[in-house]
């Protein structure tokens, strides 16, 4: 009975991150490795033969040891705020596009940016990072709560 109780909860969870996240087909990052980020400091395209759903929300790798590393510890790897742009997160709360090659690790948290004709938001980013942050943080948690 218990287990039945906590089953809606699961599903609304889902049915969040699905609508939220910034996602192509219902793949997030583009299909990017989102552990290479961190273990390589680079994007690199995942492959469909190597993937995982966290949540809803599938994920693709470039190779089986990256996708057993994300099974262990997807909350590790996702990218902040549903995988759309910090920068347009921090600055009015928009869900705005990335480009999956400009990205940021902050206190071992991925975070993706727009970069697209000739604007680049990361250097935005930079410029103002902590206020950025802690806007982007709660814009977040707004939409989170809906």
């Amino acid at each position: 009975m218990f287990l039945l109780a906590g089953l809606p909860s699961f599903s609304q969870s889902d049915a969040f991150r699905l609508k939220q996240f910034n996602l192509d087909d219902g793949v997030a990052i583009k299909g990017y490795d989102p552990v290479a980020y961190f273990t390589q400091n680079k994007a690199v395209k995942g492959k469909k033969e190597f993937n995982y759903s966290s949540h809803g929300v599938v994920y693709h790798f470039a190779s089986g040891a990256d996708q057993q590393l994300f099974e262990a510890s997807p909350a590790k790897y996702e990218p902040q705020y549903g995988g759309w742009c910090a920068y347009a997160m921090g600055h009015d709360g928009s869900k705005v596009e990335i480009d999956p090659e400009t990205f940021k690790i902050i206190n071992g948290k991925l975070f993706l940016f727009y970069n697209r004709f000739f604007n680049n938001t990361l250097k935005s980013w930079n410029q103002d990072e902590s206020k950025l942050h802690a806007q982007a943080d709660a814009n977040w948690q707004k939409i989170v709560q809906q």
